[in-house]
């Protein structure tokens, strides 16, 4: 507790972390009196965690169930894909030559991409790809931008835990990461916003795809 974060922002990280890790999945009931118990807190402090987490967009209250990890739609899909866009791509064209460190970060998080696709372990195989594109805006070297889009990252964490087959959706991502990392390494910007540009579209037009209520039959 150092750090000067309340119990209560731990609790909010923390419980987004789970998120991003797929350990939370949409439609997931947060029952206070569990979350009392697992982290020896008040009810206060988890219901403003709770509270924070829906102003996040991570969570919603539905009436007789109380609090609910959320499931997200098309039209979430498409927001969060401006986002993407805006962000990422900005981050691209702005960026300086990869520094060592700004490198290392982005192949430690595809290095643990391929680790997991090789088990077979779709869940982290996207949160590992999500881990990459947070270093990508990364690049932008601002704490703002950085808090924003992990949230962002949580609510796509979420879309595609939603996915039916979430392995059909992960497997086509990890070379276009790495070509993307090898040209930002090669100082090629302009490719490399061109590759994520296509990348941004192709990804937002599968998931839609996914989510369009015809693909669940």
């Amino acid at each position: 507790m150092s750090s000067g974060l309340s119990l209560a922002d731990h609790i909010t990280l923390e419980l987004r972390a789970d998120i991003i890790g797929g350990r939370l999945l949409p439609g997931m009931a947060l029952v206070e009196n569990d979350l009392v118990s697992a982290y020896n807190a008040s009810r206060n402090t988890i219901r403003e965690a709770l509270h924070r987490l829906g102003q996040e967009g991570l969570t919603r209250y539905v009436r007789n169930k109380g609090v609910m990890v959320r499931r997200l739609g098309a039209d979430d899909v498409r927001d969060l894909f401006k986002v993407r866009r805006t962000l990422e791509l900005q981050a691209i064209s702005a960026s300086q030559p990869l520094r060592d460190y700004q490198s290392d970060r982005m192949l430690e998080a595809l290095e643990a991409t391929e680790l997991a696709r090789e088990r077979e372990d779709w869940r982290a195989v996207g949160t590992h790809s999500l881990a990459f594109h947070l270093h990508i805006v990364g690049l932008l070297r601002s704490p703002l931008f950085d808090e924003f889009f992990t949230n962002v990252v949580a609510q796509l964490r979420l879309v595609f835990c939603a996915a039916p087959d979430e392995s059909r959706f992960q497997a086509p991502w990890l070379a276009r990461d790495r070509q993307i990392h090898d040209l930002l390494a090669d100082g090629d910007k302009r490719a490399a916003g061109d590759a994520m540009s296509l990348y941004l579209d192709d990804s937002e037009h599968l998931l839609l795809q996914m989510l369009a209520p015809s693909s669940h039959h």
